[in-house]
């Protein structure tokens, strides 16, 4: 077994040899792990060009696209089919229904859906289009994207983010997004909604941005920032405070 450079979750694979990003692997790496099967997720053109490559040397591997929740939720089966783990892979995915479910009832019973923005990149701004699960995410957490672009991601100048004005901000940190500024310190969007009401914070990049379970997470991390009078599931709840904490902008 092996990882990408980006992959640390569970604890337990960083143990794992890296055979480089998930964009540019090393396919020398890839092939000396000597694998039955080569799990990649969809992407750019460039995502397609290490398949190529693999399958021209035996490799059997597996693409996968997961831009909705319907659809993670199929790969995880897939991946249960691939592996011999069918039945752990329908327990994962039940269980993951069922705490979205959870969190439809409570966001059924609230008022209002606050615009939300998700800040993919800056200070080039990269903003979530519409075609993507951080756009599920936000509209099962109780949210609306303000970005009606249907691309994935959406570029934006700080003029287009202030016409929007959003409601609620997010700011991803991870590696697309190392080192984002909170809004107090962007002088032009300090007068949006968002920053006014202090309802803008940092995120995980991992759990909102990259396709897996954790995005279950994301739904009632953010729910319960949106909403912040339903109550928090045990599981997921969001570690982001709302005072006296510097990841609130």
């Amino acid at each position: 077994m092996a990882r990408t450079n980006a992959d640390s979750l569970p604890a337990s694979i960083t143990r794992l040899p890296v055979i480089g990003t998930h964009m540019r692997p090393n396919i020398e790496a890839v092939l000396a792990q000597r694998p039955d099967l080569v799990l990649q997720m969809a992407g750019r053109k460039e995502a397609s060009l290490p398949v190529e490559a693999l399958r021209k040397h035996g490799v059997r591997v597996a693409v996968f696209h997961a831009a909705t929740f319907a659809e993670l939720f199929s790969v995880i089966r897939r991946v249960g089919v691939l592996t011999g783990s069918t039945a752990q892979a329908e327990a994962m995915v039940r269980g993951l229904e069922a705490r979205l479910a959870v969190i439809d009832a409570r966001i059924s019973a609230t008022t209002g859906r606050p615009k939300a923005l998700f800040e993919v990149r800056s200070p080039n701004m990269l903003a979530a289009g519409q075609s993507g699960l951080v756009d599920e995410i936000i509209r099962r957490a109780g949210g609306v994207n303000c970005v009606a672009d249907a691309a994935k991601f959406s570029r934006l100048s700080e003029e287009e983010v202030i016409r929007l004005a959003p409601e609620a901000y997010l700011i991803q940190r991870g590696p697309m997004n190392p080192a984002p500024l909170p809004l107090n310190e962007r002088p032009r969007l300090r007068a949006i909604p968002a920053a006014v009401s202090g309802k803008a914070w940092f995120v995980d990049e991992q759990k909102y941005s990259r396709p897996g379970p954790r995005n279950v997470d994301a739904v009632e991390e953010l729910a319960a920032l949106l909403h912040p009078e339903i109550k928090s599931p045990a599981k997921g709840r969001a570690t982001t405070k709302h005072s006296k904490n510097k990841d609130k902008q």
